[in-house]
């Protein structure tokens, strides 16, 4: 994938922005509709927000460390690995979308949640952000990050602002999905 480095920041600019809508609309529903599950093994719309969280914890601080430690400059082009791409994809949003196996670490599955998890997010979603703009001064191939499930594996930074971003956007859907069951449940 070859991308303008501009338009790659645009893109997911607009993704961040959406997922933070939906997410800053979510603030006005009860907690008991929040953590509502389908099943016992299935999560809530918190625990799908709570699940980014645990993400954004790890990768905002990185990136920011990335950002502020880089010295590439900016680039016109951004050009994507096979690494990246193949993360990238497999975190993806799409209809019929393939299950994955959650980290231990990152599995919210049974958490007692409330709209902190909701605040925390919407807090995230504008630093991202604000990693957005500050990233349209750095080169995003050359300026590396680790990724949460080793250090030692290196992405370049445009890849992992789509990992992170279309990830957000996967668990999102996830989310307006499970609203939408408890919604027709419960009438709202």
């Amino acid at each position: 994938m070859v991308l303008s480095s501009k338009k790659l920041l645009q893109n997911l600019r607009v993704i961040t922005i959406e997922n933070l809508n939906v997410v800053e609309n979510l603030k006005n529903q009860s907690t008991e509709g929040l953590n509502w599950k389908q099943n016992p093994e299935s999560w809530s719309v918190l625990e799908c927000i709570e699940h980014l969280n645990k993400y954004g914890d790890f990768y905002i601080p990185e990136i920011t460390n990335r950002i502020q430690a880089t010295t590439y400059k900016s680039s016109e082009i951004f050009k994507s690995n096979w690494l990246g791409k193949y993360f990238s994809k497999s975190v993806s949003y799409s209809e019929d979308l393939n299950k994955m196996k959650t980290f231990k670490s990152m599995n919210p599955l049974n958490s007692k949640l409330n709209i902190q998890t909701l605040e925390k997010f919407i807090k995230q979603q504008h630093q991202i952000i604000e990693l957005l703009d500050t990233a349209k001064n750095v080169n995003l191939d050359k300026t590396k990050t680790a990724i949460s499930i080793s250090k030692l594996i290196k992405l370049k930074l445009g890849d992992t602002f789509r990992v992170l971003i279309y990830h957000n956007e996967r668990h999102i859907k996830q989310a307006e999905k499970t609203f939408r069951k408890v919604s027709s449940l419960q009438g709202i």
